[in-house]
């Protein structure tokens, strides 16, 4: 049984911007990222990166700074994926500076799904996509954020969702792909620029930051997410994969609560070994799990309110922002998130930990697939 359908967490803008906010897990995940980005080599004619779960882009585009001093005169196209309308609004509200540092870059955003991506196209056929293209005139980031801003008109239509009868999560009303890039660097990026209808995209480096839902199956995490998304790797092409790994402070605040949760079904070593026999056909040969230890996998990131120095003065702020953060990692269901909230229990929970360690971090996980050069 493949547990498709989970209770919904607690995954409000609140509960987010407050997680993202007083942790350091952002620069931590683009940290892992640069990691990897060494390790890769552009395509014959720009470096290709999909980014399978944009977000806000706060992740992106500090990934994106390490990116041009590594690849500074490359063209690139950079696919940001993300179902979400304000997160696709942020993102955008953060690429002036990007197209000002690097002038040769191609910007896509698509609401499409993990098996979409690859050329850009719903697999149903049937829907037309709504496809726009933006190119910026003049070379100054005021500019460029005047020009973006202007078309949050066109992102409201195009990004427009429904919920999903089957899953309960929302997917899009109508496919929708915006290009963005800026005009004087046409020529030099015509063969970058996906064509509608024409696109086959494979990538250099694949960026699969916490896709799925902690408490789904290996199976469902494989056949939905990382399956689709290793065949998009290009020659040499590496897929990197972060998501929670537990065994750390965090977890603890959470079991003082509820003394058998373990939100994380899966680790690296099963997704990997179920990649490995899903990815067995003869066209996916050239895919290599790589198998590392902790030392290389594991990495942590921190509350940014603590350390606490002297344990008696633990505020209020500092023990909401470490269950918040606590609960959303661990992906707590609203409904046991309200009765924790409701009755303080939160409150001696997360203070008792605190007290222990003195501060709170977390542990993330990667892993990497990558397919073999020629």
């Amino acid at each position: 049984m493949e547990h498709e359908e989970q209770p919904r967490f607690f995954d409000s803008r609140a509960a987010y911007m407050m997680f993202v906010t007083t942790t350091t897990e952002k620069s931590a995940v683009a940290g892992r990222i640069d990691r990897e980005a060494q390790r890769v080599s552009p395509g014959p004619d720009a470096l290709r990166l999909l980014d399978a779960g944009m977000g806000d882009a706060t992740v992106l585009v500090e990934a994106m700074r390490s990116f041009h001093k590594l690849y500074t005169h490359v063209p690139w196209l950079v696919v940001g994926k993300e179902i979400s309308l304000e997160d696709v609004r942020q993102a955008l509200d953060k690429l002036p500076d990007r197209f000002h540092e690097h002038p040769e870059m191609v910007f896509v955003a698509t609401n499409m799904t993990y098996r979409e991506v690859s050329d850009l196209r719903p697999r149903s056929g049937k829907q037309a996509v709504s496809w726009r293209r933006t190119a910026l005139e003049g070379s100054t980031t005021i500019d460029f954020t005047r020009q973006i801003r202007s078309i949050r008109e066109a992102l409201a239509e195009d990004w427009q969702v429904k919920t999903s009868p089957k899953t309960g999560n929302p997917v899009y009303v109508r496919p929708a792909v915006h290009v963005i890039y800026r005009k004087d660097r046409e020529f030099i990026l015509r063969r970058v620029l996906p064509e509608e209808g024409a696109y086959q995209g494979s990538f250099d480096l694949i960026i699969a930051s916490q896709p799925y839902r902690a408490r789904t199956t290996a199976e469902h995490k494989v056949k939905t997410v990382i399956q689709p998304l290793a065949r998009m790797l290009a020659p040499g092409g590496r897929l990197l994969g972060i998501h929670a790994y537990g065994r750390d402070p965090g977890i603890e605040i959470i079991r003082n609560l509820w003394p058998d949760e373990d939100p994380f079904w899966t680790d690296r070593r099963a997704l990997l070994s179920e990649a490995s026999r899903r990815l067995s056909a003869s066209e996916d040969r050239d895919l290599v799990m790589v198998h590392t230890n902790d030392a290389e996998s594991v990495f942590r990131y921190e509350m940014q309110v603590m350390p606490v120095e002297v344990v008696e003065h633990i505020g209020t702020s500092s023990i909401l922002a470490a269950w918040n953060a606590a609960a959303y990692v661990a992906q707590i269901d609203e409904e046991r998130m309200s009765d924790a909230v409701a009755s303080g229990a939160y409150i001696e929970a997360t203070r008792s930990v605190i007290e222990r360690y003195g501060r709170v971090w977390f542990n993330d996980e990667s892993y990497v697939i990558f397919r073999e050069a020629g």
